[in-house]
């Protein structure tokens, strides 16, 4: 059996650095975890980096920049105003300024919103994976489950059905939900679903992804993480976490345009606004921010 998907990365293999021990290495946050420090992070020694080799360690300043400097020439060469970041646990270790602005990212609301508010149920035991939706009394195809949707389907319909589940569980609207568990204890006071869309600024992004490679385990669980990173999907293709795809250089990602990374072996995180359907971009994006030697 084939599951079929649109997603960019569902044609790629996952990479075997997916499945290694990569080093623990992260730099030390530079004193904000905000996107606004980005671009001083990616300029200041640039003069130190030109015949340096970008590693997989960012605890090296130098090697640092260079990952930033090899990300921007990528971004600048295809889609300049496209809004950028990449950092670690520590925070952000370089990207575009960002002015603060609340930041359209309605294509993220699965991976922002629910999928977190998700495992929140998970781990309050008010959710199991692998009991029919049909049992808690929502509607759904015979057998469905919240593991099948997150696993197996994509799209609206998916989701849509999980947000019933949610709402159906809490007796509270998503928005509520994802503000009040997710959203406000890390500090994203500048996210919120207006005029339509999801909105948040790049720092507040920022936050989010930073949440998701730390050894904090509130409140997206460390156990929720960790289940939803790896392949859930047996012998079936694409291979898929819950809601994640595995993408290479033992990275995970969700979204096409806008579109996250995550590798908690890495250490490391990286987000892709473009300005424009990506096309290559997302791939050479990806590649620059997180391949070991630097992209061709």
């Amino acid at each position: 059996m084939t599951l079929q998907s649109d997603h960019a990365d569902a044609a790629e293999p996952a990479d075997t650095a997916a499945r290694a021990d990569v080093a623990d290495a992260v730099m030390p946050a530079d004193g904000a975890g905000r996107a606004g420090g980005g671009r001083a992070a990616a300029t200041a020694g640039a003069g130190r980096v030109a015949d340096a080799v970008c590693g997989a360690d960012l605890a090296d300043p130098v090697g640092a920049v260079c990952v930033a400097e090899r990300v921007r020439d990528v971004v600048q060469g295809a889609d300049p105003d496209a809004v950028w970041a990449f950092g670690g646990p520590g925070g952000v270790h370089g990207g575009t300024a960002g002015d603060g602005s609340a930041l359209d990212v309605g294509g993220l609301v699965p991976v922002l919103a629910l999928w977190p508010v998700i495992g929140s149920l998970v781990a309050e035991n008010e959710l199991r994976l692998h009991t029919p939706l049909a049992a808690y009394g929502v509607e759904a195809e015979a057998g469905v489950t919240t593991h099948h949707l997150l696993s197996h389907s994509t799209g609206p319909v998916a989701h849509a059905a999980l947000t019933r589940l949610a709402e159906h569980l809490t007796g509270s609207p998503l928005a509520e939900l994802a503000a009040t568990r997710i959203w406000h204890p890390l500090g994203m006071t500048g996210t919120r679903f207006a005029d339509g869309t999801l909105r948040a600024p790049l720092a507040d992004l920022g936050r989010f992804l930073v949440h998701l490679v730390s050894p904090v385990d509130h409140p997206v669980s460390r156990a929720w993480i960790t289940e939803s990173l790896r392949i859930r999907t047996g012998e079936l293709t694409p291979s898929r976490g819950l809601l994640w795809h595995p993408s290479r250089h033992g990275t995970w990602s969700y979204g096409e345009a806008p579109a996250v990374w995550v590798s908690p072996r890495l250490h490391r995180w990286a987000i892709l606004l473009p300005t424009h359907p990506p096309g290559p971009l997302r791939q050479t994006f990806r590649d620059a921010a997180f391949a070991p030697t630097p992209s061709p």
